[in-house]
């Protein structure tokens, strides 16, 4: 299989700390990691386009020469394929349970932080929009005192003791806020002491750059 990604993006970073952190359990994926550089419009080019009519990435190549092009169906795929040592586990609630908190972060932060930062600072040389900015800024509040106060019952991780596929979609976002010298935690220790935990961990000191 190969994995067409590049390592500042949120989504693709999501997928290789997962992957990152599978391996680390013990499971070789053997994914070849394939950089399309976005900032040269190779995401534009017939070759990638082939692959991913939508121009995005990450794209996984499967076995078969098909692909899948959006980061979570990549991430189930890859819990099903190899069953061993998932990130998802436990009973149905509690799996269903780590879900919903990765589709809180996804939704309620992660779209809301890639905006503020392109509205602030964009690696892709788009505007400032300071009100734009505000508004993203704004719509993040409730869902990082979510966050916060999950992390109060002094769980290690966002999703309790056992690395998440949460945790890998924060940092995904987090790296790029840091990319830019952007800071959204304000009076959040709690989350300030997770993000310091969570990239001294092995996984993530191999993917993030940030």
């Amino acid at each position: 299989m190969k994995l067409y990604m590049v390592p500042l993006a949120p989504n693709p970073t999501k997928v290789m700390l997962y992957i990152a952190e599978r391996e680390r359990l013990g499971v070789s994926m053997q994914i070849e990691q394939i950089v399309v550089n976005t900032v040269k419009g190779r995401h534009r080019e017939p070759k990638h386009l082939a692959r991913n009519p939508f121009g995005t990435v990450p794209t996984l190549e499967l076995d078969d020469g098909s692909h899948l092009v959006e980061s979570l169906a990549i991430i189930d795929y890859l819990e099903d394929k190899f069953p061993q040592h998932t990130l998802y586990t436990g009973t149905p609630e509690d799996r269903a349970k780590a879900r919903d908190l990765e589709r809180i972060i996804d939704l309620r932060i992660g779209g809301p932080m890639g905006a503020y930062g392109h509205a602030t600072k964009s690696p892709l040389g788009r505007p400032p929009q300071p009100e734009k900015a505000a508004e993203y800024l704004q719509a993040m509040q409730t869902p990082l005192n979510y966050l916060e106060n999950l992390l109060a019952d002094g769980r290690g991780l966002l999703g309790g003791e056992r690395v998440n596929v949460a945790d890998c979609t924060m940092q995904s976002s987090l790296q790029f806020m840091r990319f830019i010298d952007a800071d959204v935690f304000a009076e959040r220790p709690l989350l300030r002491a997770w993000d310091e935990r969570y990239r001294q961990r092995p996984a993530a000191r191999a993917v993030l750059k940030w």
